[in-house]
């Protein structure tokens, strides 16, 4: 339900957070199968990736299809003016590259949780987000947000000839806008949705409630906050970098401050990480329990 050009990177954060979400679970899952056969240990009788593969196919590609039939000047962020000059390979490209580009960010961090590396699952997260958020904001050009927010073909043509609020409220008037309220209901609900429930679900495993610092409700606006509200911030600010002093500049700045701010030992990013109770390097599957105790550990704590 997005733009062509910023659709795989939100398909891969999606991926990435839907995997971080159910970090303990797959810990566990990982620590029960350890000694079965190779028909329980396939990726596909992981139930996490088996639903975020679901989740991709039904609602992410649908709803993307169905807006770039209904406006593909805006769906194709105005390349396209219309449907005569959208490429066929980009409908394929847009309907098999979401679902794999979802599959490629639950499975790489996955890895990374599954080897007490979940710090840097973590930051796939925020890699995908800040990718999807700059292209929707800065672009391949500046005029990321122009694109987003012109309804059509048209309005985007004469962007500069009017103002901002009259471009703005054209798009909340707008059948694309209202198509992006419906399906954004739908797919934004249930991936926060998702999320929060695995959250939840991983905080109830024995002994992982015993990392998170804060209360729930706290604990999941700080998990908010991480994956969707500091990609965004940085998306503005590699913007207004760009702008000030170009891109030869800007990005190596910006990339600077990114890497003293995500990456220091003593980052405050780091600090609310650790408060939410998500896989760190501290906390990994207890390989002293045999699998059978793991199987019953996790059936009492669900039916509790």
């Amino acid at each position: 339900m997005i733009q062509i050009q910023a659709a795989l990177f939100w398909a891969y954060a999606i991926g990435a957070t839907f995997a971080m979400s159910a970090g303990r679970q797959l810990q566990v899952w990982e620590r029960i199968n350890a000694g079965e056969g190779p028909r329980t240990r396939s990726r596909a009788a992981n139930p996490y990736l088996a639903l975020t593969v679901l989740f991709a196919a039904v609602l992410l590609v649908p709803t993307g299809l169905f807006l770039l039939w209904q406006n593909p000047a805006w769906a194709t962020m105005h390349v396209a003016d219309g449907h005569e000059g959208v490429w066929a390979g980009f409908v394929l490209f847009y309907a098999g590259g979401i679902p794999v580009a979802a599959v490629l960010g639950f499975l790489v961090a996955q890895a990374l949780v599954l080897v007490g590396a979940g710090y840097w699952a973590y930051l796939q997260c925020v890699g995908g987000y800040f990718l999807l958020f700059g292209t929707l904001v800065h672009g391949w050009d500046g005029r990321g947000y122009e694109r987003f927010l012109a309804p059509g073909a048209r309005g985007f043509a004469r962007w500069r000839q009017d103002s901002v609020v009259n471009h703005v409220l054209d798009f909340l008037t707008s059948g694309t806008f209202l198509a992006l309220l419906i399906f954004g209901a739908a797919v934004i609900g249930t991936m926060l949705l998702t999320e929060i429930g695995w959250l939840m679900e991983g905080w109830s495993l024995p002994g992982a409630d015993e990392d998170r610092k804060v209360h729930r409700v706290l604990a999941i606006a700080i998990a908010a906050a991480g994956v969707y509200g500091l990609p965004f911030l940085g998306a503005l600010v590699a913007s207004v970098l760009v702008r000030l002093v170009g891109g030869w500049i800007g990005l190596p700045l910006f990339a600077v401050l990114a890497g003293v701010t995500l990456l220091s030992r003593r980052s405050p990013v780091r600090w609310l990480y650790g408060l939410v109770g998500v896989p760190h390097r501290h906390w990994r599957a207890d390989l002293d329990r045999t699998a059978e105790s793991y199987e019953t550990e996790v059936t009492s704590a669900r039916s509790a």
